[in-house]
């Protein structure tokens, strides 16, 4: 086990976290400025790969439903072709497959990533990071894409409002065109944070009419996914993956899934 530490305006959260290779320290520092995470040593990623949307009339509670509920996700989550768990660690960490649509004519990405997750009192806290499983090695249609890091953090702002902090960084594998760049930071992203907001509005009203109690992130005794053992993983890194050239690809103007509405 290694312990995670995730640091907020002044506030230290620890979290413990089965990791297959590495050993260390992961700190998240928000706030005024530019956000980091840092392994003790080396700062991993900062400030680009930052966002942040105040969620009005949105419990921290919800969010965190909303961002675990793989049954709600195919409702609102337009992006995605394909998602499920393929297995639990622990109590609170689990591994899962999950493949979203590139901008055409780009070749679709998919990951496998262990996910780790912590009620932090008000406040939620969601890590992931891509790892190899044997049963789910690479796809013939996808370009398997690495998470290097990933998180969420929700903060509670009193009842009934949040906000929610998004960090990633992500080797997509390949050389991208300057166009599919730009519209991710600037469009794609930002939408998708948008559309979680909208998605946890609704959210309540869904999650009544389905299984209401089952909630196996807040309940581990609702977990009925296969155990797996941290033997069987490995961090998952680019050079061991197919590096293809998508950057010749010229824009198609197509209507894109991420102007849907939830």
């Amino acid at each position: 086990m290694t312990s995670n530490s995730l640091q907020t305006d002044g506030s230290i959260y620890n979290m413990s976290e089965q990791h297959p290779q590495k050993q260390g320290t992961f700190s998240c520092h928000l706030g005024d400025k530019a956000p980091q995470i840092t392994d003790g040593k080396n700062v991993l990623f900062s400030g680009k790969s930052f966002m942040r949307i105040v969620c009005k009339d949105v419990a921290a509670e919800t969010l965190y439903d909303v961002l675990h509920d793989t049954s709600y996700r195919r409702k609102w989550d337009t992006n995605m072709i394909d998602t499920y768990d393929i297995g639990r660690l622990t109590a609170n960490a689990d591994v899962g497959y999950y493949s979203w649509k590139c901008p055409s004519p780009l070749k679709n990405r998919d990951f496998v990533t262990m996910r780790s997750w912590l009620p932090l009192g008000n406040d939620y806290l969601i890590i992931n990071y891509s790892v190899k499983h044997p049963q789910h090695p690479p796809k013939k249609d996808y370009v398997r894409a690495v998470s290097l890091l990933t998180g969420y953090l929700i903060q509670s702002n009193g009842a009934g409002c949040s906000t929610l902090y998004y960090l990633t960084q992500m080797d997509p594998r390949g050389s991208l065109p300057k166009w599919v760049v730009n519209r991710v930071s600037q469009f794609v992203a930002p939408k998708a944070m948008r559309k979680i907001y909208k998605a946890s509005l609704k959210y309540p009203d869904w999650k009544r009419k389905h299984s209401p109690a089952l909630k196996p992130w807040m309940f581990p005794e609702q977990n009925s996914l296969p155990s797996i053992s941290v033997g069987e993983l490995t961090l998952q890194r680019g050079d061991s993956l197919e590096n293809i050239d998508e950057s010749g690809a010229t824009e198609e103007k197509t209507h894109h899934s991420e102007d849907e509405e939830t």
